[in-house]
């Protein structure tokens, strides 16, 4: 059976965890963009966040037969992302500690000028939006979690709350922290 966009994420997934690999790539059109967009916030590097989206959906195919078709299909791949972005902080930090330096594949390290720059008002967005994603990848992940899942993929603190396992006033909690933090961060790198 050809799917259609007319179908649910729920049939889909249905679908896919039949065997059927067409649903499982209608799936992945319709959440890769989200999806790299949640995981490029988190860790401030393009290519990682590649990495994680196929990382992320490779998890996904291999767990369909564990996804509850009344939650939605974005969240749930939102938390394995997320379970996946952790894994690779965790390996980072280790990497850092054992060879006592900064990680090959860190922000900082693939940091490049872009190398089209167009009018100068593009430029200052561009570096403004830099700044801000490496902001954010310096905030720690208690922090970093709720602030993404709430003001950049809008969901309600109840919605972050549940796909964190906290609660929403937690949730509203880390985000002001996260606010916090991240005008002392920018601030800073603005000195």
């Amino acid at each position: 059976m050809i799917g259609t966009d007319e179908e649910s994420d729920a049939e889909l997934a249905a679908r896919a965890a039949r065997g059927e690999d067409h649903a499982f790539t209608l799936l992945m059109r319709r959440h890769k963009g989200g999806l790299y967009g949640f995981v490029r916030r988190y860790v401030g590097d393009a290519d990682a966040a590649y990495e994680i989206v196929q990382e992320s959906f490779v998890a996904a195919w291999r767990a369909l037969s564990r996804y509850d078709g009344l939650r939605p299909f974005g969240a749930w791949l939102r938390a394995i992302a997320l379970n996946k972005c952790r894994d690779r902080g965790r390996r980072n930090t280790v990497r850092r500690i054992i060879l006592g330096e900064k990680d090959a594949e860190s922000p900082e390290a693939q940091r490049q000028a872009d190398p089209s720059p167009d009018a100068e008002s593009v430029l200052v967005s561009v570096q403004r939006r830099a700044a801000l994603d490496a902001a954010i990848a310096k905030l720690p992940a208690k922090l970093k979690e709720p602030l993404i899942l709430t003001y950049f993929e809008e969901l309600s603190q109840q919605e972050a709350g549940r796909l964190l396992g906290v609660s929403a006033k937690t949730v509203e909690t880390r985000v002001y922290r996260a606010r916090q933090k991240l005008a002392q961060i920018l601030d800073l790198d603005a000195e």
